[in-house]
């Protein structure tokens, strides 16, 4: 299948292609996912049916997003690692070693996520062109769509990918340097 034909299969609902793409063909892809954001493990039904009906909200406005520039698995790997490091902690342990709570843990994942945003502010505050910075900042903290931030800064789609390029490799530098002189 096409990268067309799955996403209109998708949009159209049909369940033989929605099967095959996301119980046969994106399992791999999918588990990857599932072991890279979760440190606990999460049903895959669960996972899929999660970002199914995100993919499917708003009449499928994310699916009909995809502006075929990369292959839709590069698109959704991307996507789907976005979706669910927002949701991290809200996904349901499989094998939970405590009963479900919302006490202290969730102060710890809220202290790690300030610093966390304490420590990507201090890199962006190195980093040479804060263009760059605002760029990732817009893109992937904040989940701005590329063609609005294109629009906002009156530059193409294709100068947009090149500049979010250049400032990931800037702020891949700054961070190495970060980490070189933190460890002496």
């Amino acid at each position: 299948m096409t990268d067309q034909e799955i996403i209109q299969g998708l949009i159209d609902r049909d369940d033989k292609i929605t099967e095959e793409f996301f119980f046969e063909k994106c399992r791999p892809l999918f588990t990857k996912i599932i072991n890279l954001v979760f440190s606990y493990e999460v049903d895959y039904d669960e996972f899929v049916n999660e970002l199914y009906v995100y993919l499917m909200e708003n009449d499928a406005a994310k699916l009909r997003s995809f502006g075929y520039r990369c292959s839709v698995y590069m698109w959704l790997k991307i996507l789907a690692i976005r979706y669910f490091i927002k949701k991290r902690g809200r996904m349901i342990d499989i094998y939970p070693e405590n009963p479900p709570y919302d006490g202290p843990e969730l102060t710890t994942n809220e202290e790690n996520e300030e610093s966390a945003r304490y420590d990507l502010d201090r890199l962006f505050k190195q980093m040479p062109s804060q263009r760059y910075a605002n760029v990732i900042r817009m893109l992937v903290l904040e989940d701005w769509e590329p063609e609005r931030l294109a629009d906002e800064m009156g530059v193409t789609i294709d100068n947009l990918y090149n500049i979010k390029h250049r400032a990931m490799a800037q702020l891949t530098r700054v961070a190495l340097k970060d980490i070189k002189e933190y460890g002496k």
